[in-house]
Protein backbone atom coordinates (compact mmCIF):
# COMPACT_ATOMS: atom_id res chain seq x y z
CA UNK A 1 0.00 0.00 0.00
CA UNK A 2 2.80 2.46 0.77
CA UNK A 3 4.11 1.70 -2.93
CA UNK A 4 1.31 3.40 -3.99
CA UNK A 5 0.99 6.35 -2.07
CA UNK A 6 4.44 6.89 -3.30
CA UNK A 7 3.81 6.30 -6.86
CA UNK A 8 0.47 8.46 -7.01
CA UNK A 9 3.15 11.52 -5.14
CA UNK A 10 5.64 11.32 -7.83
CA UNK A 11 2.82 11.12 -10.33
CA UNK A 12 1.45 14.73 -8.57
CA UNK A 13 4.63 16.32 -8.42
CA UNK A 14 5.31 15.51 -11.99
CA UNK A 15 2.36 16.73 -13.75
CA UNK A 16 2.81 19.99 -11.60
CA UNK A 17 6.33 20.55 -12.61
CA UNK A 18 5.00 20.07 -16.24
CA UNK A 19 2.54 22.10 -15.54
CA UNK A 20 4.72 25.04 -14.14
CA UNK A 21 7.14 24.24 -16.75
CA UNK A 22 4.80 25.13 -20.04
CA UNK A 23 1.75 27.52 -18.29
CA UNK A 24 4.34 28.66 -15.28
CA UNK A 25 3.45 30.11 -12.23
CA UNK A 26 -0.11 30.83 -12.67
CA UNK A 27 -0.84 27.47 -13.92
CA UNK A 28 0.88 26.05 -10.71
CA UNK A 29 -1.14 28.28 -8.82
CA UNK A 30 -4.84 27.46 -10.77
CA UNK A 31 -4.02 23.60 -10.10
CA UNK A 32 -3.18 24.41 -5.96
CA UNK A 33 -6.62 26.12 -6.14
CA UNK A 34 -8.22 23.26 -8.08
CA UNK A 35 -6.49 20.54 -5.21
CA UNK A 36 -7.22 22.35 -2.54
CA UNK A 37 -11.00 22.88 -3.35
CA UNK A 38 -11.25 19.42 -4.14
CA UNK A 39 -9.91 18.30 -1.40
CA UNK A 40 -11.66 20.87 1.65
CA UNK A 41 -14.99 20.73 -0.51
CA UNK A 42 -15.37 24.37 -1.37
CA UNK A 43 -16.41 24.36 -4.44
CA UNK A 44 -15.72 28.25 -5.17
CA UNK A 45 -12.24 27.85 -4.73
CA UNK A 46 -12.17 24.64 -7.13
CA UNK A 47 -14.19 26.68 -9.27
CA UNK A 48 -11.47 29.26 -9.31
CA UNK A 49 -8.83 27.07 -10.33
CA UNK A 50 -10.81 24.75 -12.95
CA UNK A 51 -11.73 28.47 -14.93
CA UNK A 52 -7.77 29.54 -14.63
CA UNK A 53 -6.86 26.06 -16.12
CA UNK A 54 -9.40 26.64 -18.93
CA UNK A 55 -8.48 29.68 -19.63
CA UNK A 56 -4.83 28.64 -19.58
CA UNK A 57 -5.44 25.72 -21.85
CA UNK A 58 -7.53 27.62 -24.39
CA UNK A 59 -4.86 30.11 -25.04
CA UNK A 60 -2.46 28.16 -25.41
CA UNK A 61 -4.54 25.52 -27.92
Amino acid sequence: MPLIYLAVAALAIGFEQLLQMRYGAMGLIAFLALTLGIKARNTMIGGIGAVILVMLLAQSG
